[in-house]
């Protein structure tokens, strides 16, 4: 004679039912995930090298006016044709062809600084981000801890795991979705800033390959040279 074994599912629980058992604190780390995943396209897309620093055009431009074929005018056009970052660096140095270089470098670098800021543009909201969902998480465990001590206080809790269950429940759901936001947040602005640095230096340094180019100095130096 078989014995028959009762069988006894485990419960489970969608996503959708883990995140509303996670509290009030679950939705303000949604929009900030949200948020996140926006700031990060936008950023990736801006960030690329070809709509900061074209090689092709800088090579080009910087190729022509050592060579000669362009002259101020021409080459002011040729960057203003041009929608790229180091474009506009470019043009603030054109804009002072033939002065002294300590004038040229100056404006140079006034305009890599407000394009710097530019590209340094909402990473402060991801910056954000990742301070901020690891404290919502925390809240949430506050929350979540109070509603399990009190039902500790409110009722004989001993022996019954069901009715701590709920407020342990949001507490570990809240502090899991802080950190699962916050550590990719944090990764994406870590990254971000290194690529900032890297292509500001790169637009530093072509800038004063420019310089050593148009600036007085780089004129007389041409001359003599010719004149030898």
């Amino acid at each position: 004679m078989l014995a028959t074994q009762a069988t006894t599912e485990i419960p489970t629980q969608s996503l959708l039912e883990m995140a509303l058992a996670g509290g009030l604190s679950i939705w303000p780390i949604a929009l900030a995930s949200f948020v996140m995943l926006v700031v990060v396209f936008e950023r990736l897309v801006s960030l690329r090298r070809g709509r900061v620093l074209p090689g092709p055009y800088i090579h080009c431009f910087l190729s022509q006016v050592e060579d000669g074929t362009l002259d101020r005018h021409e080459a002011l056009e040729y960057c203003e044709d041009d929608s790229s970052h180091m474009a506009r660096v470019f043009a603030a140095g054109v804009r002072k062809w033939g002065k002294p270089a300590v004038e040229v470098e100056q404006a140079i670098l006034d305009e890599g600084e407000r394009t710097a800021n530019v590209l340094r543009r909402y990473l402060r909201v991801i910056n954000g981000v990742a301070t901020v969902c690891p404290l919502l998480g925390l809240l949430g465990t506050v929350c979540g801890m109070m509603k399990a001590f009190n039902a500790i206080a409110g009722s004989d809790a001993m022996g019954r795991p069901e009715l701590l269950a709920g407020g342990i429940s949001e507490a570990l759901l809240s502090t899991a979705a802080g950190l699962f936001v916050a550590i990719p947040a944090l990764i994406f602005y870590m990254y971000f800033v290194g690529r900032v640095d890297s292509l500001v230096m790169e637009i530093d340094q072509h800038g004063q390959q420019l310089v050593n180019l148009i600036s007085a100095e780089a004129s007389q130096n041409r001359s003599k040279k010719k004149a030898a």
